[in-house]
């Protein structure tokens, strides 16, 4: 593959805001990611495009009145780890339907802890723990379709 094609495809990438493109063939296997997430391959990896942030909202005026019980991006410490969607797909709490969920909110993770499973093209993607400490937060419905980047968990490191 020649170094013109790829940067074709990272312009692609770009335009269509995908978040990972895999290509393989005979002698060829490509694979181009925004954002670090679970691996299960065996082969080589290409080195992964750098990932710039999304920009900062301003915060809506503080007379809105809003829960207490609910953790707003502008309420949130920011001692808070928050768990984000390396991928797109579907998100789901426990291994299968009825089964007890992986992380409940107030319980104790350890860093590496499965907290969720997110389904992508019939694959099941398991999303750990990055820090031990609670769950204080969950920011997402089970069977829920979820996009690269959305908030999953929060959690208080300890």
């Amino acid at each position: 593959m020649e170094l013109d094609e790829i940067r074709k495809i990272l312009e692609l990438m770009r335009e269509h805001d995908l978040a990972e493109f895999e290509l393989e063939g005979e002698n060829t296997k490509l694979r181009l990611r925004k954002h670090a997430a679970p691996t299960w391959s065996a082969g080589p990896v290409m080195p992964q495009m750098p990932y710039s942030a999304p920009p900062v909202v301003a915060a809506p005026p503080a007379s809105a009145p809003s829960p207490t019980h609910v953790l707003t991006p502008e309420s949130e410490d920011v001692d808070l780890a928050i768990v984000k969607s390396p991928i797109v797909g579907t998100f789901y709490r426990a291994a299968e339907p009825g089964a007890k969920p992986f992380a409940e909110l107030g319980q104790q993770v350890r860093k590496g802890q499965v907290l969720c499973i997110i389904e992508a093209m019939k694959l099941m993607n398991e999303i750990n723990a990055e820090c031990d400490g609670e769950v204080v937060k969950v920011y997402v419905e089970n069977g829920q379709a979820v996009q690269y980047g959305e908030r999953l968990f929060a959690v208080k490191p300890s």
